[in-house]
C-alpha cells in the first residue's frame, strides 16, 4: 500500500480537526459528561472510523481495508481493558467529574504523540530485520500469560516512575484550581493535581502501548494503518470511559479474551517470521480474514459470557437480600 505524503498530512489534519471539534463542543465549558452525551460521541467516533476504513478499502484495496478494521477492533478492545486503570487513577487523584473529560483528552493526546514515535521505530525495525517479529511475538505471549496469572490480584494504583519524578521536580498544590495545570503561589510556580493526573493517564497509556503496538504490527506492517487504527481507538476511548462507567468491572472475562487474542497474534508473528525465513509452508502464514474472524469471535464470546455471569451474580445477590 503506497501512502503519499499529502494523504498523511490530510489524515493528521482531519484528526486534529476532530480534536478541535471535541474541544469546542465538549470541553469549551467544563461539565460532567452524561451517559447520553457519551453515547452520541461514541457512535460518532465509531462511525468516523468505519467511514475511514471503508475509504481505505475502496481506494487502497480489500487487504488494507481488512487490516485496518482488524487493527482498529484489536486496539479498541485492548483500550477497553485499560479503562479500569483509568478509573483507579481518577479515583486515586479525586478528579472532579467536570474535569475528567479534559484529563482524558490531554492525557490520551500525549500518549498518541508518544505512540507515534514507537510506531515509527517499530516500522523501521520491521522493514530492516525479520527477527523483530520474534521479539514482538514473545512480548505478546508474555503479556498474555501475565494477564492470566495476575487476573485475580487486587488492582491498586501505584504512581509510576514518571509521575513520581514530576512530583519531586515541582511542588504540588493540595487543592484543585479549576482546569489549570500551573499556578503561582508566593512568587513560586506550583503544579496542580490536574497536571499530575494528566501525566499519570498519559504515561499509563504509554505503558499499555507495550502490548498494543506489537499486537497491531502482527496484523499489518503498514505504518499508516498502524497509526490511524491507534488514533481512532484512542480518540473514541474518552467517551467510552463515560459511557461504560462501572460496566467495565462487569466484563470479568475480558482479560481472558484479550489474553487469547494477544497469544494468537503472538503465534501469528512467530509463524510469519518463520515463513519469511522459508521454514514453514505458505498455508501456515495466517491471513487477515482468519485474524479478523478469531478476534471477533473471542470478543463476542467473552463479552456475552461476562454479562451473563454479572447478571447471574446480581440475581443471586437479590435472592440473598430477599431471604435475609
Amino acid at each position: 500500500m503506497s501512502v503519499p505524503l499529502w494523504l498523511w498530512i490530510a489524515t493528521i489534519g482531519g484528526l486534529l480537526a476532530l480534536i478541535a471539534l471535541d474541544l469546542i463542543i465538549v470541553d469549551r465549558k467544563p461539565h460532567e459528561v452524561t451517559t447520553g452525551e457519551a453515547a452520541r460521541w461514541v457512535i460518532f467516533y465509531v462511525a468516523v472510523a468505519v467511514a475511514f476504513g471503508i475509504g481505505v478499502w475502496v481506494f487502497g484495496g480489500h487487504d488494507p481495508g481488512v487490516e485496518f478494521f482488524t487493527g482498529y477492533i484489536t486496539e479498541y478492545s485492548l483500550s477497553v481493558d485499560n479503562l479500569f486503570i483509568f478509573m483507579i487513577i481518577m479515583t486515586s487523584f479525586k478528579v472532579p467529574a467536570i474535569h475528567q473529560h479534559r484529563v482524558l483528552l490531554i492525557g490520551i493526546l500525549l500518549a498518541l504523540a508518544m505512540r507515534s514515535v514507537f510506531i515509527a521505530v517499530g516500522a523501521a525495525l520491521i522493514a530492516q530485520f525479520v527477527w523483530v517479529f520474534f521479539l514482538f511475538g514473545a512480548i505478546l505471549i508474555w503479556t498474555a500469560v501475565s494477564m492470566i496469572r495476575n487476573k485475580d490480584e487486587d488492582e491498586e494504583y501505584e504512581e509510576n516512575a514518571l509521575t513520581r519524578w514530576v512530583r519531586k521536580l515541582f511542588p504540588v498544590t493540595n487543592e484543585w484550581h479549576g482546569h489549570k495545570s500551573f499556578v503561582k503561589k508566593d512568587g513560586k510556580r506550583w503544579i496542580t493535581p490536574m497536571f499530575l493526573v494528566i501525566v499519570a493517564i498519559g504515561s499509563a497509556d504509554l505503558l499499555f502501548a507495550v502490548d498494543s503496538i506489537p499486537a497491531i504490527f502482527g496484523i499489518t506492517q503498514e505504518a499508516f494503518l498502524v497509526f490511524t487504527a491507534n488514533a481512532f481507538a484512542l480518540m473514541g476511548l474518552r467517551q467510552l470511559y463515560f459511557l461504560l462507567g462501572g460496566l467495565v468491572t462487569k466484563l470479568v472475562y475480558l482479560s481472558y479474551g484479550l489474553a487469547v487474542i494477544l497469544a494468537f497474534i503472538g503465534a501469528k508473528l512467530f509463524l510469519h517470521a518463520l515463513h519469511e525465513y522459508g521454514a514453514v509452508p505458505d498455508w501456515l502464514d495466517i491471513n487477515n480474514w482468519v485474524s479478523l474472524g478469531v478476534i471477533i469471535v473471542v470478543l463476542t464470546v467473552t463479552t456475552v459470557a461476562s454479562l451473563a455471569k454479572a447478571k447471574k451474580l446480581e440475581a443471586a445477590e437479590q435472592d440473598s437480600s430477599v431471604s435475609s
